[in-house]
């Protein structure tokens, strides 16, 4: 079961790297900090492995920041289907394209991977005007409007492997972008086979045999969740 517990209650010593380099507080000091948190009145919330961090269109009243553990983001269709988005690891922010909506309700369910810990950052609290119209608050906007673009282009991302018909290409696609962000040929994914598949959008037994295809082909090497690209242009070409 969830327990919540007041900000000025607890300590967030144990936090305070993972805070200080989120982006949602880029141009903020150290020293400013304590004043920023002051401000914000966030609420840290623990959960246990598989525990509900969020539910599907629930009332949503702030943004959420993994502190830590991991987290999966789920939509589940009417039919009980579920595709993972994403993982969130401590530092990931979840929650901010609804929290600003006129009726902000979570648009997806987020389910804890391990025991997490989330802060929770009220909404009116971010843009609401601060009473020292402090310049540390017009960082915070600044950098909540650009979270929000970012995240918008990182679903159209998601909706582009959905659009590719085959699942080599699918696949392909997704190896290839993890391929880029890693900047090297032998990369970690942050999913397993059942995530990536629900990722994908595909079957998991249907998945698995095609990987094991691509690597007989000399496409791929992989071991666990470690891949190891070996032909980036026959990648490439099923991507298309």
């Amino acid at each position: 079961m969830a327990t919540k517990t007041n900000e000025g209650a607890i300590k967030l010593k144990n936090f305070a790297q993972i805070l200080i380099n989120l982006s949602l507080f880029e141009g903020i000091n150290a020293e400013e900090f304590p004043l920023m948190l002051n401000c914000l009145q966030p609420q840290q919330v623990s959960y246990k492995k598989d525990e509900y961090i969020t539910t599907m269109g629930e009332y949503l009243r702030g943004v959420g920041v993994i502190l830590a553990g991991e987290a999966a983001v789920i939509k589940e269709s009417a039919s009980g289907d579920r595709v993972v988005m994403t993982i969130l690891q401590p530092g990931d922010i979840f929650g901010e394209i609804a929290a600003f909506a006129e009726n902000p309700r979570w648009p997806s369910t987020v389910q804890a991977r391990e025991d997490a810990a989330v802060l929770f950052i009220p909404r009116d609290r971010i843009t609401g005007r601060c009473d020292k119209n402090c310049l540390r608050h017009q960082f915070l906007i600044t950098n909540m409007l650009r979270i929000i673009s970012e995240r918008a282009l990182m679903l159209n991302q998601k909706v582009n492997y959905l659009t590719i018909k085959s699942m080599r290409g699918r696949i392909s696609a997704f190896l290839l972008d993890h391929c880029r962000e890693a900047k090297q040929s032998t990369f970690t994914l942050p999913l397993n086979r059942n995530e990536m598949a629900d990722f994908l959008n595909v079957s998991r037994p249907s998945m698995s045999r095609e990987i094991g295809r691509m690597k007989k082909e000399g496409i791929i090497d992989f071991h666990l969740a470690t891949f190891r690209i070996l032909d980036p242009g026959a990648l490439q070409q099923s991507a298309q």
